[in-house]
């Protein structure tokens, strides 16, 4: 049998007294653990792999959230050459949706959270860290914990095509950011952004408008 163990405020581990782990308590465990660590079942890791190859994209392990329910639910769509580094997280919960266009790139430890959707576009860059969202955890009903109160969203979150977001940026709740802009690293996106602009701040604000090279900028010689 397992001892039940606390932590006190300076971090020490004691043993309770009143017992060892109850079979209740172990299956509960359990039943969590499952739950939380369903990515790493073999089975479940296998069939994560099998969607994305049936869609040409690619998930690089671990990736975490609820993938698979969503991906099978058709609530998750995913284009083709597309690629998840490890630790991406997207959840999905309940009737959400995200969606996720061709060629887009989600580095490590970005996550995509939906109440109820997120879209992002295609031939995207995100950065390190980036976090995208449509929702808002409630926090003022003072008979409950923070944790148990759900969330709020002021509508769908947009991504354009060709939009990169440096490192850390976070896209929130209802925003819209045009194709082909730029978010600068560790911004916050509060407000709408207009396609081909530069944005950074936080709250991010539009910096100027892309200068756009021309057509022979770079280019080689065909004759």
């Amino acid at each position: 049998m397992l001892a039940r163990c606390s932590v006190n405020l300076q971090g020490l581990v004691h043993l309770r007294s009143c017992g060892p782990m109850t079979a209740a308590q172990a299956r509960l465990w359990l039943q969590k653990w499952r739950w939380y660590e369903r990515n790493s079942l073999p089975w479940n890791r296998a069939r994560i792999h099998w969607e994305f190859a049936r869609r040409e994209a690619f998930v690089r392990w671990p990736v975490h959230g609820n993938v698979l329910e969503a991906l099978r639910e058709r609530r998750l769509d995913i284009g083709a050459g597309t690629l998840l580094e490890p630790n991406v997280w997207i959840t999905a919960p309940g009737d959400a949706r995200v969606r996720i266009g061709e060629g887009t790139f989600l580095n490590l430890n970005v996550m995509v959270a939906s109440v109820e959707l997120v879209e992002i576009g295609s031939h995207c860059m995100f950065a390190n860290g980036c976090f995208v969202t449509d929702g808002n955890h409630r926090f003022d009903d003072q008979t409950k914990p923070v944790t148990w109160q759900g969330f709020t969203t002021k509508g769908p979150t947009r991504i354009g095509d060709n939009v990169w977001c440096g490192a850390n940026v976070v896209i929130t709740s209802g925003v819209t950011i045009g194709e082909r802009s730029v978010i600068g690293a560790n911004s916050v996106v509060t407000i709408d952004i207009p396609p081909g602009s530069i944005a950074a701040g936080a709250p991010a604000r539009v910096l100027k408008p892309i200068a756009w090279a021309t057509a022979l900028d770079g280019a080689t010689s065909t004759r």
